[in-house]
């Protein structure tokens, strides 16, 4: 049977992790499509799941396993009357509960291992579906806010604007024993990620217009106070606006939407990564299916049973940290009894192995 050709647009993490999984399976031709300009680095670190590293193993023929730090314990804390309280501890002795990476460096290991396969890489710009008509698959790894999705899409997404801004960066210290930790704070949720001995990345999300002059300084005073040094070296300060968008539409015809263009979330579990490898997955073991049929992917079912094992988890997500987010705000009347709930947590044991699973598994086992 002739080889069914894939069209991959987008070469960011989603588009070539994407590329190199259906690769494997050799009833598919893959190529990527990507802009012509080169993009800049993304100096940014990414969380990923125990099960979802377990898939890079899969994707990568040799996984170069020092550039994926691993974490066996995560602390949550929440600011109550200006005290700290670790209300959640996750703890394993034998095993990892993710491994964070740096995005840059994971991203040119992808691409070598791109050129390694010999997958074709065609350089220039989508402006429109009909451009990509030579392909039996056309999947779309655009980002959030690519105008391409508007044809595709049928009803109304999931959306809502936070009205906060991300800030990111990068930390160099000489902390002996650092852990992943997430502080819900009263000016808004800080991530600490470890990526090596002496350097971890945050993720603080706050209100628009927070801290506008001198935007490091805070950072680091609150990093410092927080974690009760005195002295840290802070790179890479970034920002990007949240915002919750949950398509209800995957795909029209053979045309699919993948990545951050399907779901964008708000970074405080740090799930956003985790559900496109999911996707990922799914997608391919959808695919196998059909084509290990003799079906050609235009006539079978392949994008609406992907887009029906998917979306249900995808919005449940989406929704369920969104929720989670709404809780940790700071409310006067709500405060109290959102106290008394925190510590008695910690003393929930079947919470906490539930917790652990879907984070690492999902909700569709």
């Amino acid at each position: 049977m002739k080889k069914q050709r894939i069209g991959i647009v987008g070469d960011g993490l989603a588009g070539l992790m994407t590329a190199l999984a259906l690769n494997d399976l050799p009833t598919l031709d893959v190529q990527i499509i990507a802009k012509k300009n080169k993009l800049k680095k993304d100096k940014r670190t990414t969380a990923i799941s125990a099960s979802n590293y377990e898939f890079f193993h899969r994707v990568l023929d040799k996984l170069d396993k020092k550039l994926f730090w691993p974490s066996k314990k995560i602390n949550l804390f929440y600011e109550s009357n200006e005290k700290k309280i670790n209300f959640l501890n996750f703890n394993e002795d034998n095993n990892n509960l993710l491994y964070i990476f740096e995005n840059d460096k994971i991203k040119d290991i992808l691409n070598r291992e791109i050129k390694k396969k010999k997958i074709k890489i065609i350089r220039k710009n989508i402006n429109k579906s009909a451009d990509l008509d030579e392909y039996n698959l056309k999947v779309l790894c655009l980002g959030r806010n690519s105008k391409i999705y508007q044809s595709v899409i049928k009803s109304r997404s999931i959306e809502k604007d936070y009205k906060e801004i991300a800030l990111t960066g990068y930390v160099k210290h000489n902390i002996k024993d650092i852990s992943t930790s997430q502080f819900f704070l009263k000016e808004g949720p800080l991530a600490i990620l470890p990526f090596s001995k002496n350097n971890f990345s945050f993720v603080w999300s706050v209100k628009k217009g927070f801290a506008t002059e001198n935007i490091a300084f805070t950072i680091k005073s609150k990093i410092c106070e927080i974690l009760k040094v005195k002295n840290i070296n802070i790179t890479n300060i970034q920002s990007y606006p949240l915002t919750l968008n949950l398509k209800r539409t995957y795909y029209k015809n053979d045309v699919l939407i993948l990545g951050e263009g399907l779901h964008t979330i708000h970074p405080v579990a740090g799930q956003g990564f985790n559900l496109v490898l999911r996707d990922i997955k799914k997608l391919k073991e959808v695919l196998k299916y059909y084509t290990g049929l003799g079906m050609s992917i235009k006539s079978s079912p392949a994008l609406e049973d992907f887009s029906n094992q998917r979306k249900s988890e995808n919005i449940i997500t989406g929704v369920g940290i969104d929720l989670t987010h709404n809780f940790f705000k700071q409310n006067k009347l709500l405060d109290p009894l959102k106290d008394i709930i925190l510590k008695n947590v910690s003393k929930n044991d079947t919470l906490k192995k539930i917790s652990k699973f879907i984070s690492n598994q999902g909700l569709s086992i």
